[in-house]
């Protein structure tokens, strides 16, 4: 199993602690690799979340599946659907699904608001599909 740490960088004086990157760990295992994001899924999520799933397709070329733990999400703009949608269409080529889990709140609530909620496959920790999702 191979596990890597993006570490959140320390806000300076003229940044605020909402510009702060995410953090992104990832643990692969056989065709899957899991991706637990903590913090705010925004604009700033797109530089670590997607070079993380980059880096992840490039090496590991046996991939099937890519779950993103979402629990730790905080809150998540409009700018955090679209890495949403980018890292779920970096995987397309390979046919690898993009899994969403345990999506709190402030996740699911503006994917069902866009219509974006049933582009995704929802899971709940442990890998049981959720309940209400076709």
């Amino acid at each position: 199993m191979e596990e890597t740490t993006s570490a959140t960088p320390q806000a300076s004086p003229d940044r605020s602690v909402a510009d702060e990157e995410p953090t992104v760990e990832h643990t692969v295992e056989g065709e899957t690799a899991r991706l637990s994001i903590t913090g705010e899924l925004t604009d700033t999520a797109r530089r670590p979340l997607v070079r993380t799933v980059t880096d992840v397709l490039l090496a590991e070329h046996s991939l099937r599946r890519v779950e993103l733990d979402l629990r730790g999400v905080t809150f998540m703009s409009s700018a955090g659907l679209a890495v949403l949608v980018q890292v779920q269409k970096l995987g397309v080529p390979r046919g690898i699904e993009t899994v969403l889990v345990d999506p709190p709140p402030s996740v699911a609530r503006p994917l069902q608001l866009t219509g974006l909620w049933y582009r995704f496959t929802i899971a709940e920790a442990g890998g049981e599909r959720a309940a209400g999702h076709s």
